[in-house]
């Protein structure tokens, strides 16, 4: 029987994942028995948990539940997907507080099974659709290629260490060539998916239409951000990325600094680290609220965070309306003017002990080639 995400589940099976073994428990509904059973984390073991869940269910829609922890249970989430089942894939703090509160005290594959299941059926969590065929080729050589390029620095560093004897260090020097070599292959595959897909293309030609968002920020954006039909808000789309402010407050003695979630998508946290700066001298809207943010007396490095979130959501809008950047719709901040974009150079704390002043502003320098320092960028017909 073919039984599709159209109706809702009225049975739920909750599956525990680790590399080589998928812990299921069905709850059929209420009234009926718990089952529970160990599959193979392989194609065949994917089939399996399928069919054993349609077997126990007794003719009743399943909605299959698994915490979001990891790569080994993106190949299972997708294959159910792609079968047309409801498959949801669940914050683990959400599910690991639910058994707190009912008071859980093992700690076993079974155990979790059984309380993700118990969680999916008391909540009823959204299906989960994973992305393109196309997007997931492009974000999995994005994320490869961003791999390789964390390996190549780790081995940059060790050549850096004093003392190497010439084979380890012409050892190192041939790993590095490597991963660059690599690492150019993948962006180059990467390329040529994005130049056969319209969607694709268009959409990273639109995200490089806004002020701070260069080549690499863009790629890094796309492969990340999920489809924007996804969220109804762009604050959804912050929170998915771990950028919405929380607050700890309690009473008139508990006032702690408000400060970025961070429980979201650290990939594009990361995405946004360099366009964000960037953004805060270039970007009309950035750094508009860069500045409001800064003479409010909020910390720089506080308002640059404050600013990945506009960032995102900027990025948001742009590739959910298919229209490029344009600072004077749907604001409502006052973009700064073209000669108000550039701030002046930072000055530098006078040098001690011969090491190199610090820079008093929080913000790196981003500057044009062949800008002069204290020379006002003028133009916004190319972006950093």
């Amino acid at each position: 029987m073919d039984r599709t995400a159209t109706a809702p589940p009225a049975a739920w099976a909750g599956i525990d994942v680790s590399k080589d073994t998928l812990d299921a428990c069905l709850l059929p509904g209420p009234g009926g028995k718990p089952r529970e059973r160990a599959f193979a984390n392989d194609p065949a073991g994917h089939a399996a948990l399928a069919a054993w869940a349609d077997e126990c269910s007794a003719g009743a829609a399943v909605g299959f539940c698994l915490e979001s922890t990891g790569a080994y249970g993106e190949a299972l989430a997708t294959a159910l997907a792609d079968a047309g089942r409801h498959v949801a894939v669940v914050n683990p703090a959400r599910v690991k507080s639910a058994g707190l509160m009912r008071g859980q005290g093992n700690k076993t594959d079974r155990a979790d099974a059984r309380l993700i299941a118990e969680y999916a059926q008391r909540e009823r969590p959204p299906a989960w659709h994973p992305p393109r065929p196309e997007v997931r080729e492009w974000q999995a050589l994005s994320r490869r290629r961003d791999d390789l390029r964390r390996l190549a620095a780790g081995e940059k560093t060790r050549l850096a260490a004093p003392g190497l004897t010439a084979a380890v260090r012409t050892s190192l020097d041939r790993v590095v060539a490597f991963l660059a070599k690599e690492a150019d292959r993948l962006r180059a595959q990467a390329d040529a998916v994005v130049a056969a897909d319209e969607h694709l293309r268009a959409s990273r030609e639109l995200l490089r239409t806004i002020p701070g968002v260069g080549p690499v920020a863009a790629t890094a954006l796309l492969a990340e951000l999920p489809d924007p039909a996804r969220f109804a808000t762009a604050q959804q789309a912050a929170a998915y990325a771990g950028l919405a402010p929380s607050e700890y407050r309690s009473g008139t003695s508990v006032k702690t600094r408000t400060r970025l979630s961070k429980a979201g998508h650290a990939r594009l946290r990361k995405a946004l680290d360099l366009p964000a700066p960037t953004a805060t001298r270039f970007n009309p809207l950035v750094a508009a609220f860069y500045e409001r943010l800064v003479a409010a007396g909020k910390p720089k490095m506080a308002a640059v965070g404050a600013c990945m979130r506009k960032l995102l959501t900027i990025a948001y809008g742009v590739l959910k309306s298919g229209t490029p950047f344009d600072p004077t719709r749907g604001s409502k901040i006052t973009p700064l003017t073209t000669h108000h974009l550039v701030r002046p150079e930072p000055a530098r704390e006078p040098s001690r002990a011969g090491r190199p002043g610090r820079l008093r502003l929080g913000v790196p320098v981003v500057r044009p080639p062949g800008l002069r320092a204290g020379e006002p960028r003028r133009d916004l017909l190319s972006y950093v």
